[in-house]
């Protein structure tokens, strides 16, 4: 049999069933993914684990100590229940078997051992059902062996219940001691000045470390490994898109876009100007643009995309935007025909297309497209389809990319030769995510806002504190609307009735039960709620309000939203559909209901649909959370500044990159393992110029086979395939 290598899928090392149960634990198909599942922490055979600590319905994996097994016979069903107690010294918790008699031989009193399992509450005792577990030899019977293994750190995997930490460890065990040789990706030189270990060394030494000191060279080696490819596949990506010739779309004395200028009714901002030029100066370079802009709410980004695409116009091309939702796709195309006014709208004929379009009225609109006739496009995912062709796409516009993937990106490209390409996001991006997830654009910022604006107020409403202020946040409500005003009220869940029936679950009265957590912690708003109890209140009878989510049909939800934003509804309760692109100058208030259930980006969003106008905002952040806590920390963080690149830094110190980076995370932007964005800045800094120093020698790294293939396992055919497309 052929030795292993990293590429080696998994089914053909530890069988099917094995393998497809770590692909659905942990999304690992191959030996080389298999193999970087680090573990998260090191447990010593001499150390105990806190019990009181342990976290419910968390999965776990302890060291403790057998205190005393007692089997019984269970009273509502056949069969019989062994109930073992274990003990960190301090603390105590259970640990329950049904019908597994025969374990009291092995779990007998003062043996030691690894015990897996999640973690539930059963009368107010913490307990582990049916748990994996794995005793340490009895010291008296190999003393010797005892004392070089009781130094042995032992890795603990992040786990789950149907894949714990023992068979993760066992399993990695059995992979690494049947893999050949293993291809280092780091030049020698490279790693001779960092004082790095080899490939190889480095994962023995951080799976079967022989003692503390194999653990911290093998971790800086693997995240240097993490670093460099990643570095490099985002600069190989933008030397693919730099190999491409492109069309040059140079702006002409008297055309559309002087004459757009000259019916703007405002100033441009300084970053609007300075963008604008530098985006104006990639059209006519010799390769297409690839920019990333990233801006605050209400900045004017569309304005600059816009500008962009009346130059692209001038010469024949069309422009095609695509945004996450309809109802933000329908805000842009009246937003764009708006700015447009009645003299460009005609010439350019700015066109909606959508999936949820009326059959007819979708094939006036493909039809406009295809012969060129529509010169700016606007949809959602139906510009992706194989049925939409372009006469000329020359500008690519992506809106709120972290709701796409590189693939989504990378198929609308396809449908032009090499079009320019505009990345635009209204979540503030830390200049170390920026480089880590976005290295292949370049990133331009708009922070100054637009004259005009009266700003938002935020505040907290701390509900845990002082219940009686929400009546006060409705009767706030209610005094705008009757100044003339609007306001959103943003819940999490459409039905939180509803909700929690689907969550319930029908385990045997004696198994463990979180139940009483699940209460605490269960949605208590939703939209349905909210209108329930709106109804009922006096002073709303006045007040017209209408509900919004996003499982109502596209044409109810452009009704709804242009009914409020003529003023005809005073107060929308919605979903987070309204999170990005929804304009209504007359909007002064934000409710948001149980906002420590939000993300801190998303609460930044949410707040700045309101103070767009001329009229102040006011931002009520409802919470039930307790003083202390990190879901409370969100939320007081977002009320304490409105300034986002500052939250965005706050976002990322509290929630760690993997929430941050989200959906972006595709193709080359796999998940972050040991790399960390926040305190691995310096070590990401050098990665890339090592990679492009590498690069500019080695272009197809040839010298470099190691890398090559990790690029290779790293960014899988499919993508490589797509970030070539032009």
């Amino acid at each position: 049999m052929p030795a292993l290598t990293l590429a080696s899928r998994l089914d053909g090392v530890i069988g099917g069933k094995t393998a497809a149960a770590f692909d659905r634990a942990f999304g690992v198909k191959t030996v080389g993914e298999l193999l970087e599942h680090y573990p998260r922490r090191y447990a010593r055979r001499g150390e105990l684990t806190p019990i009181a600590t342990l976290p419910l319905g968390e999965p776990v994996t302890i060291v403790a100590e057998v205190v005393s097994a007692s089997e019984r016979r269970m009273q509502n069903r056949r069969g019989s229940l062994l109930e073992v107690v274990i003990s960190d010294g301090d603390g105590r918790m259970s640990l329950t078997f049904f019908n597994q008699p025969w374990r009291l031989k092995e779990l007998t009193p003062g043996r030691r051992g690894i015990f897996s399992g999640k973690v539930g509450e059963y009368r107010r005792q913490t307990q582990l059902t049916n748990p994996d577990y794995e005793l340490f030899d009895d010291i008296a019977e190999a003393r010797a062996e005892a004392e070089v293994t009781a130094k042995r750190p032992i890795p603990i995997y992040p786990a789950t219940s149907s894949v714990p930490s023992p068979l993760v460890q066992k399993t990695i065990s059995l992979v690494l001691d049947a893999v050949g040789d293993i291809d280092d990706p780091l030049p020698d030189d490279l790693r001779a000045r960092r004082g790095l270990v080899d490939a190889r060394t480095a994962l023995e030494h951080i799976h079967r470390p022989e003692d503390d000191d194999d653990i911290a060279p093998a971790v800086a080696t693997l995240r240097m490994h993490e670093a460099f490819v990643l570095q490099t596949a985002l600069l190989q990506q933008r030397q693919f898109v730099r190999a491409l010739s492109a069309t040059k779309r140079p702006a002409a004395a008297g055309g559309l876009l002087e004459r757009f200028d000259a019916i703007l009714p405002f100033e441009l901002t300084p970053d609007q100007q300075s963008v604008g030029a530098r985006i104006a100066a990639d059209m006519i370079g010799d390769w297409p643009m690839n920019r990333l802009v990233q801006g605050e709410v209400g900045s004017g980004k569309t304005l600059v995309a816009l500008r962009a695409m009346l130059q692209v116009a001038e010469s024949g091309g069309q422009s095609a935007l695509i945004a996450p939702t309809e109802v933000l796709a329908a805000q842009h195309l009246r937003s764009i025909a708006r700015m447009l006014g009645p003299e460009l709208a005609p010439e350019l004929m700015p066109t909606l297309l959508t999936g949820q379009l009326p059959a007819a009225e979708r094939r006036k609109a493909a039809l406009r497209v295809a012969s060129g006739q529509a010169r700016i496009v606007v949809g959602t995912h139906a510009l992706l389809s194989a049925r939409t062709t372009f006469a000329e796409l020359g500008f690519v516009v992506v809106d709120e990319q972290h709701r796409f993937g590189v693939e989504q990106r990378e198929a609308l490209r396809s449908k032009g030769e090499s079009p320019h390409t505009l990345v635009l996001t209204a979540t503030p991006i830390p200049r170390t995510v920026a480089m880590t997830v976005f290295g292949d654009l370049d990133v331009s910022t708009i922070r100054t806002m637009p004259a005009g604006r009266a700003g938002i107020q935020s505040f907290v409403a701390p509900l845990a504190e002082k219940p009686g202020w929400f009546a006060r946040v409705w009767d706030r409500v209610a005094e705008e609307v009757r100044l003339g005003r609007q306001a959103f009220v943003v819940c999490a869940a459409i039905d939180a009735e509803q909700l929690a029936a689907d969550e319930k679950t029908d385990e045997p009265a004696d198994a463990p039960a979180a139940a009483a957590a699940a209460e605490s912690g269960r949605t208590r708003w939703g939209v349905v709620q909210v209108e329930e109890m709106l109804s009922r209140m006096p002073s709303f009878a006045d007040i017209r309000v209408q509900i919004l989510h996003g499982k109502l049909p596209a044409d109810e939800k452009d009704a709804v939203m242009q009914a409020f934003a003529r003023g005809d509804i005073d107060v929308l309760v919605a979903t987070t559909v309204i999170e990005v692109g929804v304009d209504v100058p007359n909007a002064s208030t934000m409710v948001i209901l149980e906002a420590d259930r939000f993300g801190v980006s998303q609460l930044h969003q949410l707040r700045g649909r309101v103070g767009r106008g001329g009229v102040p905002g006011l931002c009520l952040l409802v919470t039930e959370a307790s003083p202390g806590s990190s879901s409370r920390s969100r939320v007081e963080a977002v009320a304490s500044t409105l300034d986002g690149f500052a939250l965005a830094e706050v976002d990322l110190e509290l929630r760690g990159e993997g929430d941050v980076l989200g959906g972006a995370q595709s193709g080359v932007r796999s998940s972050l393992r040991l790399l960390r964005v926040v305190t691995d800045a310096d070590l990401i800094t050098e990665a890339r110029a090592e990679g492009e120093r590498l690069l500019a020698g080695d272009p197809t790294l040839e010298r470099h086979p190691g890398l090559a293939a990790a690029l290779e396992r790293r960014v899988g055919v499919e993508e490589r395939a797509a970030l070539a497309k032009s």
